[in-house]
């Protein structure tokens, strides 16, 4: 039984499919397609884990080289090197499309993630026991991290032909950061070494907000617990993201384009209350993503979703 709800599984493969019918993709289009992702990745991914650079800072220090006055030295460093490890990730898949992900491959992330503000350990294995602070989940004893990485990577090799590519991503995530392997940087290592099974699959990058950075950790501690379906539900929605971006920016000008609206907008133009409309975004039951705080749909997925109530009835 897999951990990803029909209705939006069928909604991202076929997104998938559309995406797939477009290639060869238009080369300009998706380099600054690829350029806002890295950008909007290297900002989110950083501030979940407390870095105060905004974007368009991360934007001018990534970019321009500058130093954002009032802003650590160590927020500088950690933009620039999540950048280089996310230009890495791209190389790997861009130099070998059937990429094996590899201890050596996640060791090199981190070793990226980490290059300039914690040198010492770059790259290598804890070698004592680590607390993390605010979660109930204590990361297993230094001495099992080598075992346990590798039978992680024995688990994905084992599970990559019977799980869904977002089902395995999601999972490899919570595994990495649950066995928690590095003294620092296991939760952006882990957001970028599931890209590598996304992105291999024909997914853009996906990158988790910072806005969702509750429901992130709340999910992550479900998955601790043993309930891993909010966990994936919630990286099935990030895909959407994604999806919906790359088709809204490369579908043929002449091909018809739904209309994306606030909640309050569509919530005069529907039955449903904002408030409602923001429970089925949330819950991924209508095709909706996060623009900063603000959820965005259509029209056409709210009248999709009245058409499969009724079916259902």
């Amino acid at each position: 039984m897999g951990y990803l709800e029909n209705h939006l599984k069928n909604r991202i493969d076929d997104k998938l499919k559309a995406l797939q019918a477009l290639r060869p993709l238009p080369p300009q289009a998706v380099e600054k397609l690829r350029e806002q992702f890295n950008i909007e990745m290297t900002y989110n991914s950083n501030a979940i884990e407390g870095n105060k650079l905004t974007l368009k800072e991360t934007f001018l220090v990534i970019n321009e080289g500058l130093t954002i006055k009032g802003k650590p030295l160590r927020d500088h460093l950690e933009a620039k090197d999540h950048y280089e490890a996310l230009n890495y990730l791209y190389e790997s898949i861009e130099h070998d499309k059937k990429h094996t992900l590899s201890e050596v491959f996640i060791r090199n992330l981190q070793q990226l993630v980490v290059k300039e503000t914690d040198p010492e350990y770059a790259g290598k294995y804890r070698t004592s026991n680590v607390i993390i602070s605010g979660s109930d989940h204590n990361p297993p004893g230094a001495s099992k991290v080598s075992i346990l990485m590798h039978d992680l990577l024995s688990w994905i090799k084992g599970n990559k032909s019977k799980l869904h590519p977002i089902e395995l991503a999601a999972l490899l995530h919570h595994r990495l950061v649950h066995i928690h392997p590095f003294f620092d940087g296991n939760g952006r290592t882990a957001r970028l070494a599931m890209n590598i099974v996304l992105m291999q699959a024909g997914y853009p990058l996906v990158m988790v907000l910072k806005n969702d950075r509750r429901k992130y950790y709340d999910t992550l501690n479900k998955a601790d617990k043993k309930k891993f379906a909010p966990f994936v539900q919630f990286i099935a929605q990030a895909v959407e993201r994604s999806m919906n971006i790359y088709l809204k920016t490369l579908l043929p000008i002449k091909a018809k384009k739904e209309k994306y609206f606030s909640l309050s907008e569509l919530s005069k133009l529907t039955p449903y209350s904002e408030k409602y409309l923001n429970l089925l975004a949330r819950q991924g039951k209508i095709e909706a993503h996060k623009e900063k705080r603000n959820w965005l749909t259509t029209l056409e997925a709210v009248k999709r979703y009245q058409h499969n109530r009724q079916r259902q009835r």
